[in-house]
């Protein structure tokens, strides 16, 4: 598959013939100024995070986190892992106050998902999304205590091939950039975030993160990734994640053609080029390992995994660690003010 239809209706068309990998949505978990990957142990974490998945997540994960986990947001329901990104902000043009950019609940193209709150989409492919080719690429599923991220905060130039931006119309995707768009979009700004495929087969972290895995995606959409290095030989799941954030809401507050983006994440980035993302492997026992054995499977939990409605996905919740108000309008995006706590004392359970 060269491309994604830019119309849903037409993705939706397309997905509901091809068998090739898991596609289900999950809605918010929580959203907070926590990121036990990256900055493990701190409350608060450095700037805010919307998570979704499973009910075990906290400042401190280590171990089996699935195991641990008693729900989901996920429609998957053994499907205990956490998937993370900043929030997006609206920075009001007139005077530099801050407020909120909601997720769009996930769009029901295939069955099953609606009712989801927030959220976002995820995706667990085998090669592509037309076929699995499991004959010549075997995938090997993530361990517990599994965690990685994609892209960095400190990117200011162009991100890696797999981060991206499209301007949504209505129900239709445009042109996919690797900034935010410059114009308003009537459907939200639709982000999309590809982790790389190839692990080495040995550490479940690494210091930044990242090395422990090595990213040979080198296109958009939802491409085969080329082979593994034989410095990280085991092939993985492609993990993904697809997000369509409500900024149509602030389409009267500003004027593109003098105010510029008015869009940030909330680690304080104006420049598209910092998105990131993170994820933290929960599922139970061997089920994703069970998918990703399931030759031609697509969405239905390939056969082996148990899936929930979204009504009870929403119920599960996890307490507010941090204790801060993320709500309205603000003079500045948590974390980023001059009084910002600069020493982030130890989590504690």
């Amino acid at each position: 598959m060269k491309t994604l239809s830019h119309s849903l209706a037409l993705v939706a068309a397309l997905l509901g013939s091809t068998k090739a990998g898991l596609r289900f949505p999950c809605s918010t978990l929580t959203t907070q100024r926590l990121d036990p990957a990256a900055q493990p142990g701190s409350l608060p974490s450095a700037h805010l995070h919307m998570i979704v998945g499973g009910n075990s997540f906290n400042a401190t994960m280590e171990g089996d986190v699935g195991a641990r986990a008693t729900c989901t947001t996920c429609q998957m329901a053994e499907d205990f892992s956490n998937y993370w990104v900043a929030h997006m902000y609206f920075r009001d043009p007139k005077n530099g106050s801050y407020t909120r950019v909601m997720p769009s609940p996930v769009q029901p193209l295939l069955g099953g998902s609606n009712g989801a709150k927030g959220g976002l989409t995820v995706y667990y492919t085998q090669f592509d999304l037309n076929k699995d080719n499991l004959k010549q690429q075997p995938i090997k599923a993530f361990p517990p205590g599994f965690r990685m991220t994609v892209g960095a905060p400190t990117v200011t130039d162009k991100p890696h091939a797999g981060l991206s931006y499209q301007c949504m119309t209505g129900g239709n995707r445009g042109a996919l950039v690797s900034d935010f768009p410059k114009t308003k979009c009537t459907g939200g700004i639709f982000t999309t975030h590809h982790f790389p495929p190839c692990w080495d087969g040995k550490n479940l972290d690494s210091p930044n993160h990242q090395t422990h895995m090595y990213n040979t995606v080198n296109s958009e959409y939802f491409n085969n990734a080329p082979a593994c290095p034989s410095t990280h030989p085991v092939r993985v799941p492609q993990v993904t994640f697809e997000i369509t954030w409500d900024t149509q809401k602030f389409a009267s507050l500003w004027d593109s053609a003098k105010d510029g983006n008015p869009f940030v994440w909330s680690f304080g980035g104006s420049n598209g080029a910092g998105t990131h993302a993170d994820y933290m492997f929960g599922w139970k026992g061997d089920s994703l390992q069970k998918a990703m054995d399931k030759s031609e499977c697509f969405y239905d939990g390939c056969g082996s995994i148990k899936k929930q409605a979204m009504s009870e996905a929403n119920k599960c919740t996890v307490k507010d660690f941090v204790k801060e108000d993320i709500d309205g309008w603000q003079k500045f995006m948590p974390g980023m003010g001059p009084s910002s706590m600069k020493a982030k004392k130890p989590f504690t359970a």
